[in-house]
């Protein structure tokens, strides 16, 4: 059923409301002398009148009142819920991708054969490529925490604290 005569006026009149009613509060807002505060008052009052002489109002009160744009807002609002899950899980496995070992190391897909971790056995080098040579131990964290007290320590002494 398309809105009626009455919906479309009822709406109207209550843009013009709003609209006359802001008008008055921004006329008592400069009599106080608060031009800057009544000049944006005025500026968000006429916005209702301004919608309902462009015709975007009546375009409002058919849209709310019509089941099918109702259902094209539920499909757009669907599609639009699709796309941000999909995004979601993209970026989820993308994550996933970057954590895992295989593609840390350079492989493409990890295999299972006698020479992966996964099988127990030592991966071996590509052809052409030298083994990685084994890291040295890194510092103990209480040397670590040792170095940045003993700066502290010299800028407390130096400030005499």
């Amino acid at each position: 059923m398309p809105p009626s005569l009455e919906d479309r006026m009822l709406a109207e009149t209550i843009c013009s409301a709003v609209s006359a009613a802001g008008l008055g509060i921004a006329a008592i807002t400069a009599y106080r002398k608060r031009f800057l505060a009544a000049a944006r008052i005025t500026a968000y009052s006429l916005v209702p009148l301004g919608l309902v002489l462009t015709g975007a109002v009546e375009w409002a009160v058919d849209t709310a009142f019509s089941p099918t744009a109702w259902v094209g807002f539920g499909l757009l609002g669907g599609a639009w819920l699709l796309f941000m899950t999909t995004r979601a899980v993209e970026r989820r496995s993308l994550g996933a991708r970057k954590e895992s070992p295989a593609v840390e190391s350079g492989a493409s897909k990890p295999s299972l054969g006698a020479g992966s971790p996964a099988a127990g056995g030592q991966r071996k080098p590509a052809k052409g490529t030298k083994p990685a040579k084994s890291a040295k131990p890194a510092k103990s964290r209480a040397a670590d925490d040792g170095d940045d007290f003993s700066d502290i320590e010299a800028i407390l002494k130096k400030h005499g604290i």
